[in-house]
């Protein structure tokens, strides 16, 4: 499969950002948007949610909560993304049903995503694979854990951490299906709009 864009949201979002991602999901190519919101509280996260995943949603892109299988649930996103020290997957899996996404973070370790995908997961993340400054990762990932990955798994993989327009080519390279972004679009220096449309030529040129 080709190599997609997988969007995450800022930490901490104002009211103009759902117009704003309405524009930058407009602007190319993008798989899936992951609603990650760790700056606001619960009750605000419940009042964001709604419109954020209507957003993607209308526009065709698989709108993942982060953390919370219940909230993934309740407002009706297509799934949930868990981290080591979130909800374990079985936990989310039976929350959110067999159809409903459960993505895993595995952070640098081969074994963890091999259990992960035996448990039935639909996607692992690996990462980080550069520094960033979205969140203190606890792992720095080789680039190498997507090669082997991908050559011997059918799961897919999402390389996250640090990635830009001018960094990613060698992790699409490498055999990641989706590249997750947070700062690489929000804080692009010419607007997040300039970023999708870059990384849609810089995916639709590698997958050509």
């Amino acid at each position: 499969m080709a190599c997609e864009l997988y969007l995450l949201t800022p930490p901490r979002i104002d009211a103009g950002f759902p117009a704003l991602l309405e524009r930058t999901l407009d602007a190319g190519r993008v798989a899936a948007l992951q609603i990650r919101l760790k700056e606001h509280s619960e009750a605000e996260v419940r009042s964001l949610l709604p419109r954020l995943i209507a957003i993607a949603q209308g526009r065709g892109v698989t709108a993942i909560v982060n953390d919370s299988p219940g909230l993934a649930r309740e407002f009706g996103a297509d799934g949930v993304h868990v981290g080591q020290e979130d909800t374990p997957y079985e936990e989310a899996r039976a929350t959110l049903g067999r159809t409903a996404i459960v993505g895993v973070t595995c952070h640098d370790s081969r074994d963890l995503a091999m259990k992960a995908g035996e448990k039935g997961a639909d996607y692992v993340a690996f990462g980080a694979f550069y520094p960033t400054a979205t969140k203190s990762p606890k792992a720095t990932a080789p680039i190498e854990i997507l090669e082997w990955w991908s050559e011997i798994f059918e799961i897919p993989c999402v390389a996250i951490g640090g990635i830009t327009t001018e960094n990613a080519a060698p992790l699409i390279a490498a055999g990641a299906d989706y590249i997750a972004v947070s700062s690489g679009v929000w804080q692009h220096p010419s607007g997040p709009q300039a970023a999708v449309e870059a990384f849609t030529r810089l995916l639709s040129s590698r997958s050509a």
